[in-house]
């Protein structure tokens, strides 16, 4: 009998190339995803998707989906007692694994492992460590679409968010652009690949632009806050 495992979804190509080798693999019983949301929007953390599209996603992947809604501004408190209480939930049903798409960021491996060895869990990375250049294009020769739904201005201009990524959108970023986003420059909505039923059916909404006050910790920079761009998709 495979172990069970949790996946955490945030709707984008990490996610669903690390789910990809998860299944391709067989040695875990995938029982859920499970996602993030902004309760008040109702949208992915972070990929600024509205959770219907994530809905679709799911029912296109034949798994159940948990959505963990979280407060506008969570503290860190509120956060970890939200998390607390769903992964306890999830471990009762038998569920001892819970897998990520990341790929070399050794904080947030470490911060995962460790929150999950308080409840008797253990973190499963499927693409760590892997080179970045080489997972991008894997992701576009195994046939999976993905769309760039938020950029950080730090380091990418308006023009990157809505575009599907593709070997010209590669060459176009700068030098200094994980070619995943792994540092948080770009996230992404995957709506099509290998490991779906079907394509996600949605429109191109606008692109907007939003701000967030910068920790004390960067009060030298003269605007003291990130500059973000979302690219809105529209349910069809």
């Amino acid at each position: 009998m495979k172990p069970k495992a949790i996946f955490n979804w945030s709707s984008g190509k990490d996610s669903a190339l690390a789910l990809y080798k998860t299944l391709k693999e067989d040695k875990f019983e995938i029982t859920s995803l499970l996602t993030s949301i902004n309760k008040e929007f109702q949208r992915i953390s972070m990929h600024g998707v509205h959770v219907s599209l994530l809905e679709k996603q799911a029912e296109s992947l034949g798994l159940n989906l948990i959505k963990m809604e979280l407060p506008k501004e969570p503290s860190m408190e509120e956060y970890l007692d939200l998390m607390n209480k769903i992964m306890n939930e999830i471990k009762s049903q038998g569920v001892t694994y819970s897998i990520f798409g990341d790929i070399f960021l050794e904080d947030l491996r470490k911060y995962r492992e460790e929150q999950l060895e308080t409840i008797g869990m253990k973190a499963v990375f499927p693409l760590w460590k892997k080179n970045t250049t080489d997972l991008i294009h894997e992701f576009l020769d195994l046939g999976f679409k993905t769309i760039v739904t938020c950029v950080n201005e730090t380091y990418l201009d308006k023009s990157f968010a809505g575009r599907v990524i593709d070997e010209n959108f590669i060459k176009d970023l700068p030098k200094n652009v994980d070619p995943c986003g792994e540092n948080g420059e770009f996230h992404t909505f995957t709506f099509d690949g290998p490991i779906f039923k079907n394509p996600i059916d949605f429109e191109i909404g606008e692109v907007v632009k939003k701000t967030y006050p910068k920790p004390k910790s960067d009060e030298n920079d003269e605007n003291g806050e990130y500059i973000f761009w979302f690219c809105d998709l529209i349910s069809e």
